[in-house]
């Protein structure tokens, strides 16, 4: 495993939810940096700032398939024509000249502008159409990147279109943050994991929920285990039995201060380092993050599946984006409507479905039922001063992200309080 640096962050106790946010992410340091062919740099994450190599167009292109002509028409049309992929500087043109080009060949000198193939006619060695503007269906040297130019910023996640951009920009390998290795262990005697539970039994929801969940957080799932919470010290065995491949152990039920909670005691015997004890929201305040002196990370979430799914946002998301060096995700803030009642002290953390303009509860979200949960866009954090119609914060669910993008692209921008940081000059 890894060895990670430990971090310089002050261990708290019922810290407000976005400050458990900013915790989580501090903490760690994040893993080191690998090269990787572009087919395996999918889902990972930028090391360094990708940069163009060199202009983008390297050179003079032509836009469309015609004739690249220079000067006013009727033009005397050379021998040949210029095709994508020949290597060889293509002859000059003088005014009045021109010289039938396809899409993607480099545009030869003197030329001004491309006649579409569709608007020329061509009669023996002359061609006439439609004067084109100055520049017109020309892609010119550099237009789109200078070289050298960042391209994407250190911190942004590999996916298909940076792919080829990388590819397009010269690249073969990348220098990338791997995905973060979790294990989950899901405790409670009481949990089944198929059929109809009996009378006394539970269906555990957290063992197909979670795997999924730390994918689109940008983690490797390795394992998912049942654990009993009798004999008491079977969490302990599991916990320092878990391969040290594993930077981050996520631990589901034992959060409390219960007879069968063992997971506090486990952390406190062994040493372990506090960063976020129990955080002031509903549900889920009695999560947690700490790290064991072999510098793996526990994230204690609770058993009841929808406070596990939001202590999961509030803990185990920033703390996968701080080791994959991501940025922590800035979260739109949209007006929020409906019958909500804010909590004294805490923030509330409730199902809703956004339009686009405004956030409105979906209902079903008491803290063991996901109902709400499975028909959201996102969760809304409602601060303990939240006020009728005023903006709260979104995190944006995995399945309700395409709804919400297809929204943005007809909607004017939220407002948000973390703009994108440009790019890093070199």
């Amino acid at each position: 495993m890894t060895v990670l640096a430990a971090a310089p962050v002050t261990s708290c106790r019922d810290v407000p939810w976005s400050r458990a946010r900013e915790l989580a992410h501090a903490a760690p340091t994040p893993l080191p940096a690998r090269q990787v062919a572009l087919t395996r740099a999918a889902g990972l994450t930028l090391a360094e700032d990708l940069c163009a190599r060199q202009p983008l167009p390297a050179f003079d292109t032509a836009a469309m398939d015609g004739y690249a002509v220079a000067g006013p028409g009727p033009w005397l049309l050379s021998a040949g024509a210029v095709r994508a992929g020949a290597t060889e500087a293509p002859a000059g043109l003088a005014g009045g000249e021109a010289v039938e080009i396809s899409t993607g060949a480099q545009v030869p000198c003197g030329a001004e502008a491309v006649l579409p193939l569709e608007h020329a006619v061509r009669d023996g060695a002359t061609v006439r159409g439609p004067e084109p503007a100055p520049g017109k269906h020309l892609r010119r040297v550099g237009e789109d990147a200078s070289a050298g130019a960042c391209l994407a910023q250190a911190g942004t996640r590999v996916g298909p279109a940076l792919l080829g951009l990388a590819a397009a920009c010269g690249h073969d390998t990348l220098s990338v943050r791997p995905s973060a290795r979790v294990r989950i262990l899901v405790t409670g005697d009481e949990l089944i994991s198929s059929g109809q539970p009996a009378p006394g039994q539970v269906r555990d929801a957290l063992g197909p929920l979670l795997p999924p969940l730390v994918h689109t957080l940008g983690g490797e799932v390795t394992d998912v285990r049942p654990v009993p919470d009798h004999p008491v010290g079977s969490l302990a065995t599991v916990v320092l039995t878990t391969s040290y491949d594993n930077e981050v152990i996520v631990v589901t039920g034992s959060t409390s201060a219960g007879a069968t909670d063992q997971l506090r005691r486990l952390l406190a015997e062994h040493g372990a380092r506090w960063v976020v004890d129990a955080v002031a929201v509903r549900p889920g305040h009695p999560q947690l993050l700490a790290q064991l002196p072999d510098r793996r990370w526990i994230v204690g979430l609770p058993g009841n599946p929808y406070a596990a799914l939001t202590a999961a946002h509030t803990l185990l998301a920033p703390l996968l984006a701080g080791l994959t060096g991501r940025p922590l995700p800035a979260l739109p803030h949209i007006p929020l409507t409906g019958d909500i009642t804010a909590a004294p002290g805490r923030t509330r953390l409730i199902p809703v479905t956004w339009d686009g303009a405004t956030a409105s509860p979906v209902g079903g979200h008491r803290p063991a039922f996901l109902h709400g949960a499975a028909l959201a866009d996102a969760l809304a954090a409602v601060p303990p001063d939240w006020q009728p119609h005023t903006p709260v914060p979104l995190i944006l669910l995995p399945h309700g992200t395409e709804c919400a993008s297809r929204t943005l692209r007809s909607s004017p921008p939220p407002p948000t309080d973390v703009p994108r940081p440009a790019c890093r000059t070199r």
